[in-house]
């Protein structure tokens, strides 16, 4: 008996199906696992932001705005919009693999908890923006705006598989806020 459904857990995930995770565990309901690991779980809550409540993903684009403005205040003005990208790069590449540890180990597809898609889609949004008031709120709000109603194809994304599709239509939704706080800064609406 042991041994046939031995061979039935190793069918599936063969098969690409992951192993069935209980539902309602105490572990699920906190975003932690003990599946998951330590790294996945900072990384993808963006240390604990994501457990914020309400609106963990709201707590997280304000989390990364004012520390990007904090940061960008200590920039030469040359290595703001390179440093904006090469960071928005790299929280992708880290969010992706994490994003998808801790979306397997809760068993969820896409784990409201896990905000570091929220922390790459902001950071994109605020790329070569001034260091205005004005600039920022704008990048907030517009990133807030098109992650929540995902125009198209924003929210074709999220079928992507695990972490890409997780990370991706945050990615996506930033880039609208990236073009319309261009807009606005180009028709002098942001001055």
């Amino acid at each position: 008996m042991k041994h046939s459904s031995h061979v039935a857990s190793d069918l599936d995930r063969s098969a690409g199906v992951p192993p069935t995770v209980p539902s309602g565990s105490a572990g699920q309901a906190a975003g932690a696992s003990g599946q998951t690991p330590p790294w996945a779980r900072l990384v993808g809550t963006f240390f604990g932001i994501g457990r914020l409540r309400p609106g963990p993903g709201t707590w997280a684009s304000v989390a990364t705005t004012l520390l990007w403005a904090a940061l960008a205040h200590t920039l030469m003005p040359s290595l703001r919009t390179p440093t904006a990208c090469a960071l928005a790069v790299l929280i992708a590449l880290i969010g992706i693999p994490a994003a998808s540890r801790v979306a397997r180990g809760s068993g969820i597809k896409d784990p409201q908890f896990v905000v570091i898609d929220e922390v790459a889609g902001q950071l994109v949004a605020l790329i070569a923006a001034p260091l205005a008031w004005k600039s920022f709120l704008a990048g907030f709000i517009l990133f807030r705006v098109f992650d929540i109603l995902k125009p198209p194809p924003v929210r074709r994304l999220e079928a992507l598989p695990e972490g890409t599709g997780i990370m991706l239509d945050d990615i996506a939704a930033g880039l609208y806020a990236l073009g319309f706080v261009h807009l606005f800064l180009r028709f002098g609406l942001l001055r």
